[in-house]
């Protein structure tokens, strides 16, 4: 109970009930022998001089210690129980923190038909059609076992047109971007937006433990989720 007279006759009312019901109570008071302070089964003084309020009639100083001393409280008992992050997420799904902690990759990536693949011995112009018609800023390049080897992004198209590439028999093996990062669909998408951010990325493969491409997933895809 929180009360700063310890006198309030509303939560007065509610002595008996707490008492019958033997709930433990833990009250927050300014007055260490207010009624509600010595019914309590633990008592936290949070008591002030003075309030701010130039009249010393609104409460101020004694809510703002109300408050600060329920964080503190709030907290202690975070620690005692080992609450986690995942607890947080579990309780608060629908809130953008909780949105960060759960939300994984694969829950948002591309799959299938919507992924941007070439094959190594494709055309730059064959990749360009395949990054127009997937929308995602890049093409990934498989090898004949299907393993990705490179990728063919936005970026790498502005650095050829200044070579004068011929896009129309210029295979994408010998323009692709051979280092690259990826991600796992069990990786959390913030912690994959961190990385994106870091390194300057708007695409990145998702591929599963045995290294095989299962997925795609680009900034447009963690802005409509909410993580941007």
């Amino acid at each position: 109970l929180i009360s700063n007279s310890g006198e309030t006759p509303e939560l007065l009312a509610l002595l008996p009930l707490i008492k019958r019901l033997a709930i433990p109570m833990i009250a927050l008071t300014g007055h260490a022998h207010s009624t509600i302070a010595t019914h309590a089964t633990a008592h936290l003084n949070v008591g002030v001089e003075q309030e701010a309020c130039p009249l010393g009639l609104a409460p101020t100083s004694s809510t703002t210690t109300a408050l600060v001393m329920g964080d503190a409280l709030a907290l202690a008992l975070l620690a005692a129980n080992g609450f986690t992050a995942e607890d947080f997420a579990f309780t608060h799904p629908g809130g953008n923190l909780g949105r960060r902690l759960i939300l994984q990759v694969r829950d948002i990536m591309h799959t299938g038909n919507h992924i941007p693949t070439v094959a190594a011995t494709a055309l730059v112009s064959d990749a360009l059609i395949e990054m127009t018609e997937k929308s995602l800023g890049m093409a990934i390049v498989l090898d004949h076992h299907a393993m990705v080897i490179g990728l063919f992004t936005d970026g790498d198209l502005r650095r050829i047109v200044g070579h004068n590439v011929n896009i129309h028999d210029t295979p994408i093996s010998q323009v692709m971007t051979t280092t690259y990062r990826t991600a796992r669909p069990e990786q959390l998408a913030s912690v994959v937006l961190t990385t994106m951010q870091h390194h300057r990325i708007n695409a990145m493969p998702i591929i599963d433990n045995d290294n095989t491409l299962v997925g795609a997933i680009n900034m447009h895809d963690l802005l409509r989720a909410g993580l941007i």
